[in-house]
């Protein structure tokens, strides 16, 4: 019986999701505006046969703190995603591309219009990361004081979703049929007008782009929360999976896969994919000594403003090596539920806050070791349900990825846990995913 094949994501930040990946002596200054950088990491990432490049984006810049912020390059300065995407999708073949566009703030006919076009350019390997967006520096770019309600987000996330797929259902595949000798480019029986009124959007129109390869680019969601799950349980086919021990995953990855029947989906057309984060080593003290030496160049100040980012508060003025007192966290979240719920549960702890400021890794888990132990956690957590594949912010480039297509991957391949070849030729194929037919022929 053949091994249930992983699927892997490279989550990429131009010098790495470590904070202090970007001070290594390797790093590239420079790297977050140099489109070549990206190509080359693309490729690199395509030679591993990495199913997913994907984009992680928010439409802001931080405007306070810049003295701490200006020791960790995440999200100060990148290229935005559909175009670095399209760079991508002429310079590649097989891997599958994705980007965050938020439904907060952008209109689902653009969406749909610019994922379409995605879809077209790269012959079938586009994905769309639907979010509602977690910082008030977006809605302040956008004439918000600060972001709406989280339920209120995600109904609006509800509506955007669905009128983006009817956008992308405007024609039926065989529409378009250049016949010249009878001077007709489509068939108008095939053309469908998207007719929608709702709470958030009006709207009466159609896409003026043919039908893309994928019929639909594939749909990636991230929300942990109930309303999260729901949306992703009805739409998603690619969600980012949380918990930090296999008991959490797993308990999270049969709930959601547990609410797809009931809008009529198989549980083979979502896959879930664990944050995964690995220092590796040629033996487990050398995978801690490069863990600690990346930990030392990491500011304190840094690691705590992290820390009340994602716990919507502000910890800067306590003291670094006593507890977290308890009514310092806020009632409720209104951004990153998961993220605001582990904080909690390590303050909850007593741990300090310096101790509590040095591991969070944003529900990651940063596990240090050889290759092959690397790879025999790997297959244990999809052997045992806890996720289908992993979602994997390398830590620093290139050592960190390197390590995982040069060490780890012909591990899981010679064990039968990794694919040696695409085997499709669109995002869809490669993953398993059923191509959407048009709701109208459908019909």
């Amino acid at each position: 019986m053949s091994k249930k094949k992983i699927v892997l994501s490279c989550l990429f930040q131009a010098n790495g999701y470590h904070k202090a990946g970007w001070r290594l002596p390797e790093a590239e200054a420079g790297a977050d505006t140099n489109i070549d950088y990206y190509i080359r990491t693309a490729k690199r990432l395509e030679e591993g046969l990495f199913d997913l490049f994907f984009i992680a984006d928010t439409p802001a810049t931080r405007t306070e703190y810049l003295e701490t912020w200006t020791k960790s390059p995440i999200y100060q300065n990148g290229l935005e995603p559909i175009t670095v995407l399209t760079a991508l999708a002429l310079n590649t073949r097989h891997i599958g591309l994705g980007g965050t566009v938020s439904t907060s703030f952008f209109e689902p006919f653009n969406i749909a219009r610019q994922f379409a076009a995605l879809d077209h350019i790269s012959k079938g390997r586009i994905a769309w990361n639907v979010v509602t967006s977690a910082n008030d520096y977006a809605a302040r770019n956008f004439g918000l004081d600060r972001l709406p309600p989280h339920g209120e987000r995600y109904e609006k996330a509800k509506e955007c979703v669905a009128l983006v797929k009817a956008y992308w259902d405007t024609w039926e595949d065989d529409a378009f049929i250049f016949d010249k000798a009878n001077a007709m480019q489509f068939d108008p029986k095939k053309y469908h007008v998207v007719d929608h009124q709702g709470k958030f959007f009006k709207v009466y129109g159609g896409l003026n782009v043919a039908r893309s390869p994928q019929g639909h680019p594939v749909i990636i969601q991230a929300g942990a929360s109930d309303a999260g799950k729901e949306l992703a349980a009805e739409t998603a086919e690619i969600v980012f999976g949380t918990g930090s021990s296999m008991e959490s995953a797993k308990a999270f990855y049969d709930d959601l896969k547990g609410r797809m029947s009931k809008y009529g989906r198989d549980t083979s057309q979502l896959n879930i994919l664990s944050g995964f984060d690995a220092v590796i080593g040629d033996t487990e003290k050398d995978a801690e000594d490069k863990f600690q030496y990346l930990q030392s160049l990491v500011p304190p100040e840094l690691a705590v403003l992290y820390l009340s980012m994602d716990l919507e508060t502000s910890l800067l003025d306590l003291p670094l090596d006593e507890p977290v007192p308890l009514d310092r966290i806020p009632k409720t979240s209104n951004n990153h539920t998961v993220y605001f719920n582990q904080i909690s549960e390590l303050i909850h702890s007593g741990k300090t806050l310096r101790e509590i400021s040095t591991t969070y890794r944003r529900g990651n888990r940063v596990m240090r070791g050889t290759a092959e132990q690397v790879a025999d956690f790997m297959e244990k957590w999809v052997e045992a349900g806890c996720g289908d594949g992993f979602m994997m912010p390398i830590g620093y480039y290139p050592g960190n990825l390197d390590d995982y297509i040069d060490k780890v991957i012909p591990i899981l391949q010679e064990r039968g846990s990794y694919k040696t070849e695409y085997t499709g030729m669109t995002l869809r194929e490669n993953l398993g995913l059923i191509r959407p037919a048009n709701r109208y022929a459908a019909g």
